[in-house]
């Protein structure tokens, strides 16, 4: 039986995960530096940020059920047009991929990353990133990041054409693995990719970025944390 542990809270009945796969973008990587090129190209508009990111999530499942595949950063440019024209503010192709391309390339990584995930690898486990991002996409923003060592695997959903929190991504990723769902845990900033992980079976551990909440109506995360390393404390027993 799984224990729900907040924040900080150990989970006894948990077992210990042998590969932890780890969502990329808000999770490892802040978004926020992206603000400032995105509210440029609408016109000044930070309010709409939020608005822009959770339409391309929204339009990454569109493409799930129609069976198609843009890259995320193809359905980024596309989502900030469609932002644009809903509020009626001029924005060209080109100007939204300035905005988007090369700013979600050069992401920093939040304040606790690099110390979570040192201690994390230290601890034994295999550490795999898990992204909706293109495979040339995480590694790059990796390299700019400092995060290329810290990882034994990258996994984009590239190589599947199935954007999470499609089941069958996270089913993949396991056999890619070679670990069973009970063996396997996600970390993220996003209730949809929690929802997602837990429904595939996987233990999963949301980590609370400023702004994020879990989805109420979703089975509940093993682990809901602040930082990478409380969950390093957690797991070191």
């Amino acid at each position: 039986m799984l224990v729900f542990a907040s924040l900080g809270v150990q989970a006894k009945d948990t077992p210990q995960p042998e590969v932890i796969f780890f969502d990329v973008n808000e999770t490892l990587l802040d978004l926020n530096s992206m603000r400032s090129s995105v509210t440029e190209a609408l016109g000044g508009r930070d309010d709409l940020m939020s608005l822009w990111f959770s339409t391309m999530l929204h339009h990454s499942l569109v493409d799930n059920t129609t069976r198609r595949f843009h890259t995320f950063g193809e359905i980024g440019v596309a989502s900030l047009l469609m932002v644009a024209e809903s509020n009626e503010v001029e924005l060209s192709e080109a100007e939204a991929r300035q905005a988007i391309v090369t700013p979600l390339r050069s992401l920093p990584p939040h304040p606790d990353v690099k110390a979570g995930l040192q201690a994390l690898k230290e601890a034994g486990f295999t550490l795999i990133s898990l992204t909706n991002s293109s495979n040339q996409g995480v590694k790059t923003q990796f390299e700019n990041a400092g995060l290329l060592s810290y990882f034994d695997a990258r996994y984009s959903v590239e190589d599947i054409q199935r954007y999470k929190p499609d089941l069958r991504t996270y089913q993949w990723a396991l056999e890619k693995a070679g670990v069973t769902a009970e063996e396997a845990m996600l970390v993220a900033a996003h209730g949809w990719d929690i929802a997602g992980a837990k429904a595939a079976g996987l233990q999963a551990t949301f980590i609370a970025r400023e702004g994020k909440v879990l989805y109420p109506l979703a089975l509940k995360p093993d682990y809901k944390v602040n930082t990478l390393p409380e969950l390093a404390k957690i797991l070191a027993r």
